[in-house]
């Protein structure tokens, strides 16, 4: 079977492309990186108009792994902005700089250390409490778990969660019925 990397794209970043989630990270390997990047630069352009960027954060030709990251620019700097989400990231090595250099910190991490950097759910719209909490519990004690382990109210988090779930659900119904990324993707 041939895997289908729109339904890949829609079942990790609906909630991005519905506006309701700042940005979402999935991997995808393909073993022809060439083939990969006209992927990307045609998903790019559908969804440039509607405020979603792509990146990918890391490349691996060993494993032709690409971790993909979707995002909402604006949402995203609204959390970078937060003084609590500041202290945090300072304390990781980030600076204050643009959000394009942030995530060029984010990528370099990614790329020269064994495991996922905790901060990473600060750039994935994960509330600071839940990124915390996972690192001083270390992934045990939560309060609920769905997408993430939350420390903070767990009917909050059902809800989140049930929201995006609900969210992908609809969107991958609508994409196999024909509706393009561009349609789909709302102009926040």
């Amino acid at each position: 079977m041939r895997r289908d990397f729109g339904v890949a794209f829609i079942t990790q970043c609906a909630p991005v492309m519905a506006g309701i989630k700042p940005a979402n990270l999935f991997r995808w390997v393909e073993p022809d990186a060439a083939s990969m990047h006209k992927t990307l630069a045609v998903w790019r352009s559908q969804l440039a108009s509607r405020g979603v960027k792509i990146q990918v954060l890391k490349a691996c030709s060993l494993t032709s792994a690409f971790l993909i990251y979707v995002y909402r620019a604006n949402r995203l700097r609204e959390i970078l902005q937060r003084t609590e989400v500041q202290a945090y990231l300072a304390e990781a090595g980030y600076g204050t700089g643009p959000l394009e250099s942030q995530l060029a910190h984010l990528s370099s991490r990614l790329c020269t250390e064994a495991e996922f950097p905790h901060e990473i759910g600060v750039f994935l719209g994960y509330p600071l409490e839940d990124v915390v909490g996972f690192v001083q519990n270390k992934g045990k004690n939560y309060t609920c778990k769905g997408y993430w382990k939350a420390y903070g109210d767990p009917d909050a988090a059902r809800a989140r969660f049930a929201q995006y779930r609900k969210c992908t659900e609809v969107y991958l119904r609508c994409y196999r019925s024909g509706f393009t990324p561009t349609r789909l993707t709302v102009a926040v």
